[in-house]
């Protein structure tokens, strides 16, 4: 059996220079609750992933999103979260709306550049979040570096 494909966003405040990350609590099923996650679900029939990312973002937090670039996995481009799921992960901007816990989640927070990691999140997001910590420091050492070739 082919694990299902769930999809989900890194909300951030900015997709140019992100310095904040949503991070969404648990509130159920128990043995998820309280930990943290990114908002996101799975991909229905018919649906891209792109689709089902903006649907659940409309259903989860409220929010219109723009999509920046994925964040590519180390398996076969996704995120493998367990013998059931695999996931694919991009960067995602508020346009409208402000987020709300208002499915499966009670609280909200976002999560400081270099406070990524402070909140317990499901182990499965650990590695993702740590990706995301990577590729952004990455991204800035770019943006420093050609920034001081064009001075």
């Amino acid at each position: 059996m082919n694990p299902v494909l769930v999809v989900a966003a890194a909300v951030v405040d900015d997709l140019d220079d992100p310095q904040l990350l949503l991070a969404a609590r648990r509130a159920t099923p128990a043995s998820l609750a309280g930990r943290w996650e990114f908002p996101g679900g799975k991909v229905e029939p018919g649906e891209t992933p792109e689709e089902a990312l903006h649907r659940e973002l409309r259903e989860e937090l409220g929010v219109r999103v723009g999509l920046g670039v994925e964040l590519l996995g180390p398996d076969d481009g996704a995120w493998v979260l367990s013998d059931q799921y695999v996931m694919r992960l991009w960067f995602a901007e508020v346009l409208e709306g402000g987020p709300e816990p208002l499915v499966e989640h009670d609280e909200l927070r976002w999560l400081p550049a270099g406070q990524w990691l402070d909140v317990p999140w499901l182990d499965a997001d650990v590695r993702i979040v740590e990706g995301l910590v990577d590729f952004v420091a990455g991204f800035a050492r770019e943006d420093r570096r050609s920034m001081g070739r064009s001075a």
